[in-house]
């Protein structure tokens, strides 16, 4: 019953695929739906189409089931797949058990294309009668009265079919009964077809390949496909074939388009069609295009013929070519052909022909010229003609001669009979020589290193005398070697406040060179180099400046980049670690010493009202004309420059002042500098001269007011105004290296201008209410 079930062959080539075909799954009897109570069995076919050897794996509704055996029996409603050793799962299967008095089945398996019988089946078929047959909910024709019928050619579509039928139950009563709606299942005959093509971007000129790729059932292995190719809308080939392949000998850019393919049955009953797939032909430019001049050399007599001769050494496609010479306007001819060489030719040349020629060559690219060559036509009574003057030229890869290029040197008489002898020279030393035949110029290479920089010439000579070219100068530009970084700080560990230099540099390369300088990957600035010793970029430096720092060097060769450096700067300044230090003196001091120090504040002010006021009793300098210069000093330290300012010369320091905040007390202490000079009469401030001055200094105590409190602040100025002497402390402190201040001779001996400096911690808002009581108190010591 089941023996055309069995004719199970594999579809040539597919073993070879490296994909495992599909077991495939039959019934029997052959019936999608039985009644509730029935058996059906279920075979599974290996790849063999035999019986499966070995264990079976039974799935229903994708789950695995605890049977191993080829043949399972089954009463459950379900969609069954089974898989064998070597093959792969089969497609599913539904399987219906139905409770219902009458049931519609379709037989199983069912192909595209194929004719299936539908059997309308009572419970108690010999009391069933007047069958009718609907799809899609109309009644098929000729299906009156009929157990089953046969319908043609099935698709894979969604038609629902159902049947009626007339049921005699207890043997007298008549019930009319309809079945449930069945969808056939109908498998594929052959998959969807893949156009494959042997490159989806060919070259101009190239064969190409176009597969259309299907699988037909291995359970339909006598059916015949015909297959057809298509670009756009227009059939390639002969039309069908029966061959999966279409070979296209060239292809070429108007064959660029959307293609695709289509298989059918031999019977025309099934037919599908692939996708579409562009394919864009490529096209290859022109390139190394050259003329040729028969005969060689170009040195004709008049009355002969010359043919010319252009050729491009790549460029598919239509190529046209042109022929050129010196001095018209118009070509002397033009062809348009796909090759890759073309001839003019020019019959019984004249004297008028001689000169230079041209070719060119393009295939939508842009024309790509030949280099010219000259022709010369003699007569046979022409007399020898001198050279003139040669013009030597260069010819370089690149509009800047590099080290490394290989350099031309042309050098051409445009008049003078053959043969010529040129020789170069460079720097009136002779590089070498090289001869014309049949006139016209010659050349000579060189692979340029930084040595040959200078001056070239060249000559030419027939025989009737060397005539010497004007000299020609060249410049070989040299890359830029891998820069060196170097970080330049004051001391051996950077410190906040450090002013780093760094300075990068190229030990080879010619200028000008653009340095650039990187922090952690960011720009922080550039500087160019004209000439040697690299470029430097100054820093001041905060915690933030810690980590790795590069620089690189580019002079428009290509830019080369240091190895990175790694700084770390340490937290605390050099100047801040001074203030600590004498915060915590001057704190002990405070607390411990406040008469010494209120005895020491006046020796001070008494010794500063001596020595800094004039005859008159009043001061030499005022205090603001002082600190505008000593401001307008420290200003003009930009922090992107080095300071170059010399330390102080060697002598004995004073103790200097810082302020101090004793903690949550309600003083601050400022520093005051007095410096004393050996120059009588100075017209200037002291301040801004440098060696052998005296500094004095005095700290002293100040009341700290608090921001919220308006009363306190006006209390404040008013004790600041009423005693001065009461309001302020000294402090000493420990003069540190860091501090030095640049001084500047001034001359004889006379008083200093005061100025007054607050350096505060983080109590800047405490003291300036009173700053100007201070100063004020300053003025009248």
């Amino acid at each position: 019953m089941l023996l055309w079930l069995l004719l199970l062959i594999l579809t040539p080539g597919r073993e070879q695929s490296g994909v495992a075909l599909k077991a495939v799954l039959l019934l029997d009897p052959p019936w999608s739906t039985a009644f509730k109570g029935e058996r059906v069995a279920l075979i599974c076919r290996g790849i063999s189409h035999s019986p499966a050897q070995g264990d079976t794996y039974w799935y229903r509704n994708e789950k695995l089931l605890k049977i191993k055996y080829n043949k399972i029996q089954i009463t459950e409603s379900g969609n069954y797949q089974c898989k064998t050793r070597g093959s792969s799962l089969s497609d599913a299967v539904h399987v219906g058990f139905s409770p219902d008095w009458l049931i519609l089945q379709a037989s199983h398996p069912v192909f595209e294309g194929d004719n299936v019988i539908l059997r309308c089946q009572g419970k108690d078929d010999k009391n069933t009668h007047q069958k009718v047959y609907y799809k899609d909910g109309k009644q098929l024709p000729n299906s009156y009265n009929l157990d089953n019928i046969t319908v043609n050619s099935v698709s894979r579509d969604n038609s629902k079919y159902h049947c009626t039928a007339t049921c005699k139950r207890f043997y007298m009563i008549n019930f009319k009964e309809t079945s449930k709606h069945l969808n056939i299942q109908v498998q594929e005959l052959f998959l969807h077809p893949v156009l494959r093509a042997s490159s989806s971007t060919p070259i101009e000129g190239s064969p190409m390949t176009l597969t259309c790729e299907t699988q037909l059932s291995p359970q339909r292995p006598n059916i015949q496909l015909q297959f057809s190719f298509f670009r756009d809308s227009q059939t390639l080939g002969s039309g069908w074939s029966r061959s999966p392949k279409l070979q296209i000998p060239a292809m070429w850019t108007e064959d660029s388009g959307s293609y695709w393919c289509e298989v059918e049955t031999v019977t025309h009953s099934i037919k599908k069609r692939s996708l579409r797939s562009q394919i864009r032909v490529q096209r290859v430019p022109v390139s190394n295009v050259n003329l040729e001049i028969r005969p060689t050399g170009g040195q004709l007599i008049e009355g002969e013929n010359m043919v010319l001769i252009c050729s491009v050494a790549q460029g598919s496609g239509t190529v046209t070519f042109s022929w050129h010479k010196e001095g018209r306007v118009r070509s002397l001819g033009r062809k348009s052909q796909r090759s890759l060489l073309a001839e003019l030719h020019v019959l019984t040349v004249k004297e008028s022909d001689a000169g230079k020629y041209y070719c060119a060559a393009d295939n939508v690219h842009g024309p790509i010229l030949s280099t010219w060559i000259r022709v010369t036509v003699r007569t046979l009574l022409s007399p020898s003609v001198p050279v003139s003057h040669p013009i030597l030229t260069f010819r370089a890869p690149r509009a800047h001669a590099v080290v490394g290029d290989l350099l031309e040197l042309h050098c051409e008489s445009l008049r003078g009979s053959p043969p010529i002898l040129y020789r170069f020279y460079h720097e009136d030393v002779t590089l070498g020589n090289s001869s014309a035949p049949s006139g016209g110029g010659a050349s000579f290479n060189l692979s340029l290193t930084a040595e040959h920089s200078g001056n070239y010439s060249c000559d030419a000579d027939n025989g009737l005398g060397a005539q010497h070219s004007h000299g020609v100068s060249l410049r070989v530009t040299v890359p830029v070697s891998r820069p060196v970084l170097t970080l330049r700080a004051p001391g051996a560990q950077a410190v906040v406040g450090d002013l780093l230099e760094l300075h990068c540099e190229s030990l080879r390369g010619s200028f000008p060179i653009l340095y650039w300088f990187y922090h952690e990957d960011d720009t922080l600035g550039n500087s160019s180099a004209h000439s040697g010793g690299g470029a430097s970029f100054n820093l001041s430096l905060t915690t933030e400046h810690s980590g790795n720092y590069s620089c690189e060097a580019d002079n428009g060769l290509g830019a080369q980049h240091s190895k990175v450096v790694t700084l770390n700067v340490t937290g605390t300044s050099r100047s801040r670690t001074g203030l600590t230090t004498v915060g915590v003196t001057g704190l002990v001091l405070s607390i411990l010493g406040l008469a010494a120090a209120a005895a020491l504040l006046h020796y001070a002010r008494a010794r500063t009202k001596l020595e800094g006021l004039s005859a008159t009793g009043t001061s030499s300098h005022s205090p603001s004309e002082c600190q505008e210069a000593s401001s307008s000093r420290f200003s003009r330290i930009d922090p992107q420059e080095p300071t170059h300012s010399k330390p102080l010369a060697p002598m004995e320091l004073e103790p200097m002042y810082s302020n101090v905040n004793p903690g949550d007390s309600n003083l601050i202490y400022s520093q005051i500098w007095s410096i004393q000079h050996t120059k009588e009469n100075s017209a200037n401030c002291p301040t801004m001269h440098q060696e052998h001055e005296e500094l004095t200094v005095l700290y002293s105590e100040l009341k700290k007011t608090h921001p919220d409190d308006s009363a306190g602040e006006a209390s404040s100025r008013h004790r600041a105004h009423e005693n001065d002497e009461e309001n302020y402390e000294n402090v000493p402190r420990v003069l540190l290296a860091s501090d030095h201040w640049p001084l500047t001779q001034s001359g004889p001996q006379e008083t200093a201008c005061t100025s007054f400096f607050s350096v505060l911690s983080n109590h800047t808002s405490s003291i300036s209410p009173d700053s100007a009581s201070y100063e004020a108190g300053l003025q009248g010591m």
